[in-house]
């Protein structure tokens, strides 16, 4: 599967993280990885740009504008709560005097305003305050459950993790020790080869210091005289073809008559022999 990360990490059944010097030399091979790693100033060309103008208000990019140009913040404006009068040059223009009676009138509607909301506050705070704890208690028992979920859920996870680390951990001990065995075997049936070979080696060499050595005269004969045969096939051949020749030829059936002859007249002469000694 493409993507597919192989870990091959078993921190349950794994020891040794705590020895002394392990963490030492994991550092040292971050550090050593580190100066080997030389970042280009696009490495993040093919990743698209994060899209946050859905969510940007016009507030919002009036602010981003004005960090990027790094302008000053502008300070917090108390003019509306100011009565200033008219300007000494405006004192006899009634427009002047007009714009301040309504600036007056709009402080103190924003007044009464605030008072009115102190006195609902005082009338309905309280009620509301409670209404409101209320919304979110519950909202603190809705989010606790889902700790209390999320947090089974891990733990679950991490159960099913230990036990399959558990028995991964078991069969890859049982392989590691069956494959112990086998290198074993292996190595002993190996040493009984060589013993072996030394054993045969040894041998052929007696049989070479004991062998008599041929005289210059003797020539052996060459696989193109034999046709392939070994002289002790060879020598059988021509042993049995001469004890047993072809009857079609004609000197060879008086030799079988003599012979069969010879061999009637052994029991005629030993019967005469028998009947001379009675």
């Amino acid at each position: 599967m493409a993507g597919e990360v192989i870990v091959d990490a078993l921190p349950y059944i794994d020891h040794g993280y705590d020895d002394v010097g392990v963490r030492e030399s994991a550092l040292a091979m971050v550090e050593e990885e580190c100066r080997r790693y030389r970042p280009t100033k696009n490495y993040l060309d093919h990743l698209p740009l994060p899209a946050s103008s859905p969510f940007e208000t016009p507030l919002m990019a009036n602010e981003f504008d004005r960090i990027q140009n790094r302008l000053p913040m502008e300070t917090l404006s108390m003019k509306r709560y100011e009565l200033p009068p008219p300007p000494s040059g405006k004192l006899s223009e009634v427009s002047a005097w007009q714009e301040a009676i309504e600036n007056s009138m709009a402080q103190l509607e924003h007044q009464w305003v605030r008072s009115l909301n102190l006195e609902l506050m005082l009338d309905y705070g309280t009620e509301a305050w409670k209404a409101y704890l209320e919304v979110f208690t519950a909202m603190q028992a809705k989010a606790q459950l889902q700790l209390q979920q999320l947090k089974k859920d891990i733990q679950d996870v991490n159960w099913q993790r230990k036990q399959a680390q558990t028995q991964a951990g078991e069969r890859l001990r049982s392989l590691e020790a069956h494959w112990v065995l086998l290198v074993s075997k292996n190595y002993e049936i190996e040493t009984e080869c060589v013993e072996l070979e030394k054993i045969v080696h040894a041998a052929r060499q007696h049989l070479q210091s004991i062998a008599p050595q041929p005289s210059a005269n003797d020539t052996a004969p060459t696989p193109e005289h034999t046709n392939g045969f070994d002289q002790d096939d060879l020598a059988e051949s021509n042993g049995s073809s001469s004890s047993n020749p072809d009857p079609s030829q004609p000197g060879d059936d008086g030799a079988d008559a003599d012979g069969d002859s010879k061999e009637e007249d052994k029991p005629e002469a030993q019967e005469e022999s028998s009947n001379g000694s009675t």
